[in-house]
């Protein structure tokens, strides 16, 4: 009888234990999401799918040479000398032309190396990390345009000229007073009477 007892206690208490745990996480916060409608934030410096802002591109290659395993490919053409002036946002002039660039996102690494030279900073990791597919051309992202807006005027120019309009004008400049002559009339004061003849 009692070693029954000891068993049906300990089979109870061992459901005790059990259920402590489960009743210890049902009060706490639920870590599942319902992906893909629910996502988690991502930290800050991600790296995830390389993006380039064509417009800014000087076609310099930097970011081609610090590429270790080679997925940006690079085409430029000096540009024709009667062509037009154009900067990058930064202020830089463009002086080449970038007829291809290329990044083959299936050999990427994801080293964030190519992003660090770039003179104008327009190639950047962006938070976009679902891109899957099951055409391995569709992670081939061909980046350079024939219809690119690019900016025709030296936004460094732009940006003085813009301050200066802002900046209130200057005050025109005072001329100090010059000290009265001792045994002169006071400034403003009416004239003496005049001394008549003879007097």
């Amino acid at each position: 009888m009692k070693q029954w007892l000891t068993d049906v206690w300990e089979g109870f208490w061992t459901v005790l234990v059990g259920m402590q745990i489960t009743w210890r996480h049902m009060f706490r916060t639920k870590v599942t999401l319902q992906y893909p409608n629910e996502k988690w934030p991502l930290p800050p410096k991600s790296r995830m799918r390389l993006f380039m802002a064509y417009e800014d591109c000087i076609g310099c290659g930097q970011c081609a040479r610090a590429c270790p395993v080679d997925c940006i490919s690079i085409k430029t053409e000096k540009r024709p000398a009667d062509a037009p002036p154009i900067w990058a946002s930064n202020g830089q002039p463009i002086k080449l032309h970038v007829s291809v660039f290329d990044i083959d996102m299936s050999l990427c690494c994801y080293c964030n190396l190519c992003t660090y030279p770039c003179p104008t900073e327009c190639l950047y990791m962006t938070p976009e990390y679902e891109f899957a597919s099951n055409d391995l051309r569709e992670h081939l992202y061909r980046f350079a345009k024939k219809d690119a807006q690019f900016i025709m005027e030296d936004p460094k120019k732009k940006a003085a000229a813009a301050a200066a309009a802002a900046a209130p004008p200057a005050a025109p400049p005072t001329t100090p007073e010059k000290p009265p002559t001792p045994g002169a009339p006071p400034s403003g004061a009416p004239p003496a009477p005049a001394t008549p003849a003879g007097a």
